[in-house]
């Protein structure tokens, strides 16, 4: 990156500012990038542990199978689903906070006995679905927003920083050089001068 800057005391405070910000700020987007990365880690592994649960509770229920064809699928259906918002590492994530469902009225002394068991057991199937697909998600926006921040660690880290350090160090140089040419040059008029007077002592004697 190209940082644009003149040969003079303005330039160098003001690239000084800039430099100090991103060296503060650096430290800061460093741990939030860690934390990033381990909330990342636990969204997918609950993900995972909640689609294991399902698989298992799918499982355990594997005895029901000849009696869900009894089952009205259109019994039960979801309706709605609060999601609320959590900051998770500074950013936004989703949460679930409640499923809502429409169950049908049946006739409990006609429907087989276990059709509330059934109504419950896929009120638990769904939420166990529902809530994985939501830290999938959740894995999602936060793994985005880490890439985002590692972005900016190594635009600070490899590029701004150096670019700004190496600036900095040209103006010095320059205003050195400029410093020592000045004062090489006061010294050549100065004694150029002491010698025309003693010159023109000599010339006056």
């Amino acid at each position: 990156m190209a940082i644009k800057f003149q040969y003079n005391k303005t330039s160098l405070n003001n690239l000084n500012k800039q430099l100090k910000v991103r060296q503060n700020a650096l430290p800061t987007l460093q741990n939030k990038e860690s934390a990033l990365r381990l909330e990342v880690r636990k969204a997918k592994n609950k993900s995972k542990e909640l689609i294991a649960d399902l698989d298992a509770a799918l499982k355990r229920y594997d005895y029901l199978a000849a009696l869900w064809n009894e089952f009205e699928p259109n019994l039960i259906s979801i309706t709605d689903i609060d999601l609320t918002t959590i900051k998770v590492a500074g950013v936004k994530t989703p949460e679930l906070k409640d499923i809502h469902y429409e169950i049908k009225p049946f006739n409990a002394f006609v429907k087989p006995a276990w059709f509330a068991d059934g109504v419950s057991i896929l009120k638990d199937l769904s939420r166990l679905g529902i809530e994985s697909e939501v830290y999938m998600e959740k894995s999602r926006i936060l793994d985005y927003q880490r890439k985002k921040t590692t972005q900016k660690v190594n635009l600070y880290e490899k590029i701004q920083i150096p670019g700004y350090q190496e600036a900095i160090r040209k103006i010095k140089r320059y205003m050195e050089d400029e410093e020592n040419l000045s004062k090489a040059s006061s010294k050549i008029v100065k004694n150029r001068h002491e010698a025309e007077e003693e010159e023109e002592e000599k010339n006056n004697g």
